[in-house]
């Protein structure tokens, strides 16, 4: 058992709003509107209990992470016979909102049916859900559906047969959960023609994607990057600093990777990746959500 790793997923923006309502008899309605409730002041109350019950999700709910909260609003809205609990909950991190927005709204109506129930006891919460959420993956990521990709393995140890390409077979892989059709992969030795040919090679097959895995480091064999410049028309450099962004958060030598993105054409992209598992796994599940967008700008389709 275990929660949902969400360390490689970008700090954005998100907002959840929830809304659900709780059905009351007219009379209790009016004792609530003149604040004759004993207890005391219901509305104001119930609010508070929404505010609270937002900062308490992850203690109550198993498999939420404790997340930061940067707002929470509270807005009630009374009927005749009902009472509507609206909650927006904001924050940047890495997931969503939205089970924290319920929450609180569930504590809000819980609260109003605890200070009422001694005047009703027909009371019934009804109604809790999400009407609105953004800032997540879904707003921003796609799949690689009807995309093709490759694999190119940079090692002369790989490519001598002295060592196992763990970081190629990897990337293949993740690829393929992320639905693109994977139709070439190859290793190749840290020299700079032998990476530009296997580039050029499937660039001619029109792949979308080519990932290299390898030869971003200080080494004077690490060259991937040197030969990735020489066949690229456009150099991607925010998914560089991505990847160094997302990588100090594992280790300070993410910063030691010289790792290139670019097109190759409007129809497809390169890739350079380190030669770790860990590396590869970490920017590829990073990166991947934003690569058909970015096919679609560089046609001219914008966002």
């Amino acid at each position: 058992m275990k929660t949902i790793d969400i360390t490689t997923k970008f700090d954005t923006l998100r907002t959840a709003k929830a809304v659900g309502r709780i059905k009351l008899s007219p009379e209790t309605v009016k004792k609530i509107l003149n604040k004759e409730i004993p207890k005391g002041d219901v509305l104001s109350t119930a609010q508070i209990a929404g505010i609270m019950g937002a900062k308490k999700t992850a203690e109550l709910i198993p498999f939420c992470h404790p997340i930061p909260i940067d707002h929470i609003e509270l807005k009630t809205k009374v009927g005749e016979d009902f009472i509507e609990v609206e909650a927006e909950v904001k924050g940047i991190w890495r997931t969503g909102y939205e089970v924290e927005a319920m929450n609180a709204v569930m504590m809000a109506l819980l609260n109003i049916f605890d200070m009422c129930k001694g005047f009703d006891k027909n009371m019934v919460i009804e109604g809790v859900k999400i009407i609105f959420k953004s800032g997540g993956k879904s707003d921003w990521g796609e799949d690689l559906s009807g995309l093709k990709a490759a694999v190119i393995t940079v090692s002369d140890s790989a490519y001598a047969g002295k060592r196992e390409d763990r970081s190629g077979l990897l990337a293949k892989e993740i690829l393929e959960q992320f639905r693109a059709e994977v139709v070439g992969y190859t290793i190749v030795p840290d020299e700079k023609e032998a990476i530009k040919e296997a580039i050029k090679k499937f660039k001619q097959m029109e792949v979308n994607l080519i990932v290299t895995t390898g030869g971003t480091g200080f080494s004077k064999r690490d060259v991937t990057p040197e030969a990735t410049s020489e066949v690229i028309e456009r150099e991607m450099v925010g998914f560089s600093e991505a990847m160094h962004i997302l990588g100090v958060r594992f280790t300070p030598k993410a910063l030691m990777s010289r790792a290139k993105a670019g097109f190759l054409s409007e129809n497809s992209i390169v890739l350079n990746l380190p030669g770790s598992t860990k590396g590869v796994k970490q920017n590829l599940e990073m990166l991947l959500p934003l690569v058909k967008h970015a096919l679609k700008m560089a046609k001219g389709e914008g966002h």
